[in-house]
């Protein structure tokens, strides 16, 4: 019985071995065709109003005539 549990062992250590070598063949790293874009418009828009607002209100307090 040991005989056959000690030559049983290998053959399912060679089995798992081969199985997974096989799923392994399956993944593939590849870099994309296309590069990541990254959508920032929201930031910047809000960046750009914010600083209209400061630029008007500075304006109609130095030239209060204007308005």
């Amino acid at each position: 019985m040991r005989e056959h549990r000690v030559q049983t062992i290998p053959r399912t250590a060679v089995m798992a071995s081969l199985a997974l070598f096989g799923l392994s063949a399956c993944v593939k790293v590849q870099a994309p065709d296309k590069p990541i874009e990254i959508n920032l418009n929201v930031n910047i828009k809000q960046e750009v109003v914010i600083r209209l607002e400061k630029d008007v209100r500075d304006l109609i307090k130095n030239n209060p005539a204007v308005f």
